[in-house]
């Protein structure tokens, strides 16, 4: 289903901002896919743009810098899948909207008792959600907020400098990756 729509949504989709930013998200992907694999544990976060995308990572920019040219000729070579990472934003949104739905649809129009008296199925749907959410969001990924294709993007630059983590202000790099594409 989430294919259909995507081909129906291919005009939108195909806007040239919005293409390079599901193109960066995915390079995005596909750096964090390398990185986490070569430092377990380290945080790793990112946000994409039409212009590239930012990272916060524990890691040396000369490591930041390989994964990223890396991760760009492997998913130029074919390997799209790079694109897809279940720790993305997108899988996390949609398990939030899906079980907020559900905790509002199961409590909506009902007195606060039987609202509470509700709770066990409530929860029970709660989990159903999670459960459904993953490959959702993996789906809406393939679909709509990655390009696991690059085409013609390239990278520009890496830059660094130093920022705090969100919430916990714990000292983190800041990278920036900027990249071209038509």
């Amino acid at each position: 289903m989430l294919e259909q729509l995507a081909v129906l949504a291919k005009p939108i989709l195909a806007v040239p901002f919005i293409r390079r930013t599901r193109r960066n998200h995915g390079l995005e992907h596909a750096t964090v896919h390398l990185l986490s694999r070569k430092f377990r544990g380290a945080p790793l976060m990112g946000r994409s743009t039409d212009q590239g995308f930012v990272l916060f990572a524990d890691v040396p920019q000369a490591e930041v810098e390989t994964a990223v040219r890396e991760a760009l000729s492997r998913m130029k070579r074919g390997e799209h899948s790079l694109a897809i990472h279940p720790g993305c934003g997108t899988s996390r949104l949609t398990t939030g909207i899906l079980t907020s739905l559900v905790g509002i649809i199961a409590a909506s129009g009902v007195s606060r008792k039987t609202a509470f008296n509700r709770l066990p199925y409530m929860m029970m749907l709660m989990m159903l959600a999670v459960l459904v959410s993953e490959p959702l969001g993996l789906g809406l990924q393939k679909y709509f907020t990655t390009d696991g294709d690059p085409g013609d993007l390239e990278v520009l630059g890496v830059t660094s400098r130093d920022a705090r983590m969100p919430l916990t202000f714990q000292p983190i790099t800041l990278y920036t990756i900027q990249t071209h594409s038509t």
